[in-house]
């Protein structure tokens, strides 16, 4: 999958499956779905009782929608159907006791 650019295709179509699996962190694994000149978008699958490795700071908004399992955030759990938002200046450490599966974008 190529950078989708304002002189460049204006759809871009992948199967998720076939895009490169990057591991994170132990267990987790993202696969970028799409990146353009105002979004980045990802599939980040997150194995029982895994946790992203550092503190993730947002520098402009970020969101997910949980698609299987939950995803911890503090005290706070997000099971599948949670749609959640990220202002810019928030931070989180998501982690998951049960697995799941998010897809999420980040805005530029």
């Amino acid at each position: 999958m190529s950078e989708i650019t304002g002189t460049g295709p204006l759809k871009t179509v992948v199967h998720v499956e076939e895009l490169e699996p990057v591991e994170v962190a132990p267990g987790i694994v993202r696969r970028r779905v799409g990146i353009t000149g105002h979004a980045r978008g990802w599939l980040i699958d997150f194995a029982p009782g895994s946790e992203w490795p550092e503190v993730d700071v947002h520098t402009t908004e970020e969101r997910y929608y949980v698609l299987s399992g939950e995803v911890i955030e503090g005290e706070e759990r997000h099971g599948a159907g949670t749609y959640v938002v990220f202002a810019p200046g928030s931070r989180h450490r998501p982690r998951s006791e049960s697995g799941a599966r998010m897809l999420g974008i980040t805005v530029l």
